[in-house]
């Protein structure tokens, strides 16, 4: 632990946003014009060390979260990285549950966004200070050490420290020959480039050729603003990937819970595995019923990207909601709050198959999925992980994706550290990029 004594001297954090809103990247029935951006965390130490965290948002509404990212830094700088890592729930609480910031949350919205993004940059440190990539530095941990860095409150009806320990002292067997296969084979991807909502249909029939010419095997398609136009779509891909690849469908929230069920049982001919953010995020009981009303069509329902924290997985978990978790790297409360829900699904017996895209959605939920694989589950059934390809030239280790697998990364730290050229061209609103649209 000597290697850690090293005192954060400083945070910083900037508003970076990129027009893809121009060329309607991102696009589905609720998002229509999303500028990916991040509120970007840099920490240094009194030794010359620096860590590097982030939150995604779409655009407007960043500066907010660099506004709550700035409150919260009082409480981080001053700390040891052994003094943090020494009690990580501790460290964890002191950011959730201060007396004054935690009325605005608590443990949601703006205020965890802004945790997330801190905490991203403190497991990046303690990754580096290590000197192995984050998903190693979780797989290498004592169980009992990495237990100590999540917060059970609220969630021992679900899930006791004991079981969670149980959980992973079980998966130790085989565990090296995990790590050996993700590292020849990789963690198996599906891909979200192909069909955003705004794309015209030459677009998506050139995406979609080109990425069965580069194996990929698992699609998703945007739907949820028209009917007869979902069908069309959703009929076109399906002829394009034949009717043994995989096809999602993902409406982002965009129906009632009788809508989601009248809509998606319209479109189930086309054979998807899941529909995904059917209706509001907040309504567990809700997606309960839609689950329920799909299951004899064979479409399991999937959310999680927008899930508050870890004691609203639980529910869904408890309320049998959702047959895919989709954890988020920086909706939850960073890496620890993420450990707490893949324990659960676990648990529950139910496959996580996470959230990315964004700007380093995709390097950084790499980490947490090969844990879950090397660690926990120890099962790749009905598992896989989101891709998009968009902006990862922008990062120093950007993600490896070969033969439609994430290859695990090599080099130490969480994958997020931008390069330093693009954080500047494209901060807001002052980077040559908005200068030029302005």
């Amino acid at each position: 632990m000597s290697k850690m004594t090293k005192t954060i001297i400083k945070l910083t954090v900037r508003d970076v946003r990129f027009p893809t809103s121009l060329e309607q990247h991102g696009s589905d029935a609720m998002h229509t014009d999303p500028d990916y951006s991040v509120a970007y965390v840099v920490i240094e130490t009194d030794q010359g060390m620096q860590g590097y965290g982030l939150t995604f948002t779409v655009g407007r509404g960043t500066e907010i979260v660099v506004c709550a990212v700035e409150a919260l830094s009082a409480l981080v700088v001053g700390k040891s990285l052994e003094e943090i890592v020494s009690d990580f729930r501790g460290f964890y609480r002191l950011l959730t549950s201060d007396g004054q910031m935690r009325w605005i949350g608590p443990e949601k919205g703006v205020i965890q966004l802004a945790t997330a993004a801190v905490l991203n940059a403190v497991w990046d440190l303690w990754a580096r200070s290590e000197g192995k990539p984050l998903w190693k530095l979780l797989v290498e941990m004592d169980p009992r050490k990495l237990i100590s860095c999540i917060d059970f409150r609220y969630i021992t009806d679900a899930l006791t420290e004991e079981e969670a320990l149980d959980i992973l002292v079980k998966a130790q067997t085989g565990k090296q020959q995990r790590v050996d296969q993700m590292l020849k084979e990789g963690y198996p991807a599906y891909t979200t480039s192909c069909a955003w909502l705004g794309y015209s249909d030459q677009l998506l029939k050139q995406l979609c050729t080109d990425a069965l010419n580069d194996g990929w095997t698992k699609f998703k398609v945007k739907v949820g603003a028209d009917l007869k136009d979902d069908i069309r779509r959703c009929s076109l891909i399906r002829q394009m990937i034949g009717p043994h690849n995989t096809l999602m469908i993902d409406a982002n929230q965009r129906w009632d819970v009788g809508e989601a069920i009248t809509w998606v049982t319209r479109l189930a001919e086309y054979k998807p595995l899941w529909i995904e953010e059917p209706t509001s995020p907040d309504d567990i009981l809700g997606h309960a019923a839609i689950s329920k009303a799909l299951a004899p069509l064979g479409i399991g329902v999937a959310t999680g990207e927008q899930c508050h924290n870890r004691v609203m997985f639980k529910q869904f978990l408890q309320a049998s909601a959702l047959q895919f978790v989709q954890i988020d790297s920086c909706r939850l409360g960073s890496v620890n709050e993420n450990l707490a829900v893949l324990l659960m699904a676990h648990k529950f017996k139910v496959p996580v198959c996470p959230h990315a895209g964004g700007v380093g959605l995709c390097e950084l939920v790499q980490h947490l999925i090969l844990f879950d694989y090397i660690s926990v589950s120890a099962s790749l059934d009905n598992r896989m992980c989101e891709f998009v390809d968009h902006l990862h030239q922008h990062f120093r280790s950007p993600v490896v994706i070969q033969n439609a697998h994430y290859m695990p990364p090599k080099d130490p730290g969480y994958s997020c550290e931008m390069l330093e050229s693009s954080v500047q061209t494209h901060q807001y609103p002052q980077g040559q990029v908005w200068k030029k649209l302005q």
